[in-house]
């Protein structure tokens, strides 16, 4: 991974990731990955040093890789519909 992370690729990952968290099955994983991502990406949103940016972003890439995991996991053990998700 070059040194440099550019502004799109920071986009992309976390539309990858919210758009993937959507994928969980169960409702309470889908409300607190989306949570956990949007408030991890608003607190990294001030960076300036390349190296702290860098790492972040490789942390944020490993926890694509485990939301992807964890969908598939999810979708080999569905449960049932919380009631608050047969209201829609």
């Amino acid at each position: 991974m070059a040194a440099n992370i550019t502004k799109n690729q920071v986009l992309a990952l976390y539309k990858s990731m919210l758009r993937e968290s959507q994928k969980f099955p169960n409702y309470n994983f889908r409300a607190y990955a989306l949570r956990r991502i949007k408030d991890a990406f608003k607190a990294s949103k001030t960076l300036t040093d390349p190296k702290i940016i860098k790492k972040e972003f490789e942390f944020a890439q490993q926890n694509f890789a485990l939301i992807k995991r964890q969908v598939v996991i999810g979708d080999m053990f569905r449960t049932d519909k919380l009631v608050i998700e047969n209201l829609r």
